[in-house]
């Protein structure tokens, strides 16, 4: 038997693989040390984006699977601006460290309107090469908030855990209404999580105002 296919259980009369628990809990374990503002996130980032290219090319999922070097460059860049902040924009709290700040209202605009554009183009896109995929706009917009919820978080704005907020709400009805047990319940520690890491972000924001 595979590596990628080896069944460890099942739940809801559905098997959870082997490679399903440690996506989770490579994923899990990486907004859980980004939320306590931990920069070995990144370094676990690094082995979830790996595990996930592997799995995708496994799976012949070459959608998802070119997402996966966008997100290692995001997760490079992020490293990058964690530990060399500019002029000003280092942490009172941890020297040497880029503090945590938040977007104005005009940028905040110009990205709603960014991720619904670029879904939308995505989302014709996927319609024409991936016609069996029966959501390719909601799909594509999650994707596009993904993506923006991690350059947020590489640019450590408190703003990332509000678009987090509404990846894991969406997964969670989307798994639900799929009939799934297993990624119900990782969505819902992603949900607990980034609920916790928006507080514990605002008042390091506070400290830095």
């Amino acid at each position: 038997m595979e590596f990628w296919s080896i069944v460890l259980f099942e739940m809801g009369g559905r098997p959870v693989l082997l490679i399903d628990l440690l996506s989770a809990v490579l994923g899990l374990t990486t907004v859980f040390l980004a939320g306590r503002n931990s920069k070995y996130n990144f370094y676990v980032g690094y082995l979830y984006t790996a595990l996930l290219f592997f799995m995708f090319w496994h799976k012949n999922l070459y959608a998802n699977l070119i997402l996966q070097p966008i997100s290692l460059g995001i997760n490079i860049m992020g490293q990058y601006r964690w530990s060399h902040p500019k002029q000003g924009q280092e942490s009172s709290q941890k020297s040497g460290e880029l503090k945590v700040s938040m977007l104005g209202w005009r940028w905040r605009v110009i990205i709603v309107l960014l991720i619904f554009v670029l879904a939308f183009v995505w989302g014709r896109l996927m319609s024409a090469f991936f016609p069996a995929n029966p959501l390719p706009y909601l799909d594509c917009c999650v994707t596009v908030l993904i993506l923006t919820a991690q350059t947020l978080s590489a640019l450590k704005k408190w703003d990332c855990w509000v678009a987090w907020l509404f990846v894991n709400v969406t997964n969670l009805i989307l798994y639900l209404k799929a009939g799934l047990v297993f990624m119900p319940l990782v969505s819902c520690m992603y949900l607990i999580n980034g609920i916790w890491s928006l507080f514990s972000w605002y008042r390091l924001y506070r400290k830095n105002a």
